[in-house]
């Protein structure tokens, strides 16, 4: 059985996951560390393939090709607060598992639907990963160096930024509503709809001449001395983003950069001269030099540490921002709730026993 822990604030919430991969996943992990039970629907022989963010789920073997199948999953939903699925559109109809058939017989039911292009539009039966659904939105544009390619941010702005934290905000927010209503409804959550609302700032601010999304022009993209990374003598990499011109001049008195950079900060005529000089400044020591000296002034400096040593940073460490169960690492529930804290759970194979005690009212 998986452990209840300390009581987050979605004790009580029923949730069905139907699995699939990305951002799907991790809105039921978000759900499930603020205390939502979620039941996870799959196929028989599914292994865990990513236990940070499959954590906390009841899980079951179900095929949904089968009368029996669909009847399991039916009997699940009459009874549970929101449903998570990722398939493209048009599959959940067909297995009758449709929004149509669901809300009819659990009015109250949120139904989520997480997909890239979104349920309708010329795209949304197309295949698509996050670098596609980001490309069209003008994000990916906006990332990498001036005469290069585009530069993939991972999958962090479209699966996760654009897709799951707007799929969680919408369950959260149709929630709310039924408060009110006492209707479930459906929610629609694509991953270019989110990257979209993502570009917000810039699309407002399109015109402010430090502001350009053009790739290697903009203050916020790298163009700028004062915001961006810088090689040092050991090879690792430091940030800076001192763009307040108090904390741009605390940045060069800490680290004795010449007298000429003090002028024209936000020129951008000067901004590559001011990078080579800082450049060349930054590799006369070590990241770790750096960091003793800059690290905690409002210098606005950070090492750039891989993923495997962010765990051991102090501020990191002291914030408790990754926990160990049983030998595995895990990111900590985010955000934080003074009174109702998030809690790491583990999995279990219980997820019909779950659904049995749905049915009994508990």
């Amino acid at each position: 059985m998986i452990d209840t822990g300390s009581a987050g604030p979605l004790t009580g919430l029923k949730v069905v996951e139907f699995t699939g991969i990305g951002p799907g996943p991790h809105v039921a992990m978000l759900l499930a560390d603020m205390g939502a039970e979620v039941v996870r629907i799959e196929r028989a022989g599914t292994q865990v393939l990513n236990p940070v963010v499959e954590r906390g789920r009841h899980r079951v073997a179900v095929d949904l090709k089968t009368e029996e199948g669909q009847t399991f999953c039916r009997e699940a939903l009459r009874h549970a607060d929101v449903l998570v699925e990722g398939y493209r559109p048009g599959v959940m109809e067909r297995l009758g598992l449709g929004p149509e058939v669901l809300l009819a017989d659990n009015p109250r039911l949120i139904f989520a639907r997480m997909t890239g292009w979104g349920q309708e539009g010329p795209l949304a039966k197309a295949a698509g990963h996050d670098i596609n659904y980001i490309a069209i939105t003008g994000a990916l544009a906006a990332v990498g160096r001036a005469g290069e390619t585009a530069t993939p941010p991972q999958n962090l702005v479209g699966d996760f930024g654009g897709g799951s934290l707007y799929c969680a905000l919408g369950i959260l927010a149709a929630l709310y509503e039924r408060e009110r209503s006492g209707q479930g409804q459906v929610v629609d959550a694509a991953i270019v709809d989110g990257a979209t609302s993502l570009m917000s700032f810039f699309f407002g601010a399109r015109h402010a001449p430090h502001l350009s999304t053009k790739r290697g022009e903009g203050m916020l993209g790298g163009a700028a001395h004062f915001y961006r990374c810088y090689e040092c003598a050991d090879g690792r990499e430091i940030s800076v983003g001192a763009i307040e011109p108090q904390f741009y001049a605390e940045l060069l008195d800490r680290a004795e950069a010449p007298e000429e950079l003090r002028q024209g900060q936000m020129n951008p005529a000067n901004w590559d001269d001011y990078t080579e000089r800082l450049a060349a400044l930054f590799k006369t020591r070590t990241a770790a030099d750096w960091t003793e000296l800059l690290e905690g002034s409002d210098a606005c400096f950070a090492p750039v540490l891989p993923v495997d040593e962010a765990r051991t940073h102090p501020h990191l460490q002291a914030r408790g921002s990754y926990v160990e169960r049983d030998g595995v690492w895990h990111t900590a529930p985010a955000p934080r709730f003074e009174r109702t804290p998030g809690t790491i759970r583990d999995s279990a194979e219980d997820g019909a026993e779950v659904v049995a005690r749905w049915g009994q009212g508990s």
